[in-house]
């Protein structure tokens, strides 16, 4: 008996879309593991600062990713969700030893998911073009940019943050841009993904129409 191959389902989209919530909940209901690719470079920016390094330091950088484990906890740091997480981010994600280190981080485990998983669930915004192009059933969510300024808008003020309409909207137009145009892993479907519009749906629907693509692509349901 050959070794068990571990089911992989990419889900990408833009900011806001809701890919994070939805990839989260098909993970849960699958019993699969899951990775927030995004956080991976928030994690080295972060594990760079508190060793008192400079983010934009390449071989710090390096280091950092290449030190980082699926059962590492920062992770699950919250404060991988503050500005200076975002601008650290940003200033090692331009170094291709980051890049490197961090997409052999996603493919193994998504070849051999943490914790003994059947199977793992990886959102980002290149994982069914470039990190796991074979993956077993790919998503693309999306949303109107209106809409996702808007769930942008109520989750920065739900956490205290001040923000303008406008100027969340100009935000969101902006880095669609740049994600969709740069020459390196572009926001864009895959050919073969199922691309899930989520302006009009809630939670429920969505999971619904994920879960219901993945049974076809799969053969398998959710457990819970």
């Amino acid at each position: 008996m050959g070794p068990v191959i571990a089911i992989v389902i990419a889900i990408d989209g833009p900011a806001a879309a809701g890919k994070g919530t939805l990839s989260k909940r098909v993970a849960q209901a699958y019993g699969f593991a899951h990775l927030d690719t995004g956080a991976l470079y928030r994690a080295v920016g972060v594990s760079v600062l508190r060793a008192g390094g400079d983010p934009a330091d390449a071989e710090a950088a390096a280091r950092a990713a290449r030190a980082l484990r699926p059962d590492d906890g920062i992770l699950n740091d919250p404060a991988l969700r503050n500005d200076e997480a975002a601008q650290a981010a940003s200033k090692v994600a331009v170094v291709p030893a980051v890049r490197a280190a961090l997409l052999d981080f996603q493919r193994r485990f998504a070849a051999t998911p943490p914790g003994g998983a059947p199977g793992a669930v990886l959102d980002g915004r290149d994982v069914g073009t470039v990190v796991c192009p074979n993956a077993d059933a790919k998503l693309f969510v999306t949303a109107s940019v209106e809409v996702r300024a808007e769930r942008r808008l109520k989750e920065l003020r739900e956490r205290g943050i001040p923000a303008i309409p406008s100027d969340v909207l100009e935000d969101m137009k902006a880095r669609d841009a740049r994600d969709s145009q740069r020459t390196v892993a572009p926001l864009l479907p895959a050919a073969d993904a199922f691309v899930l519009d989520t302006s009009a749906l809630d939670a429920d629907q969505a999971f619904a129409a994920a879960t219901a693509f993945i049974g076809t692509k799969t053969g398998f349901g959710p457990k819970v």
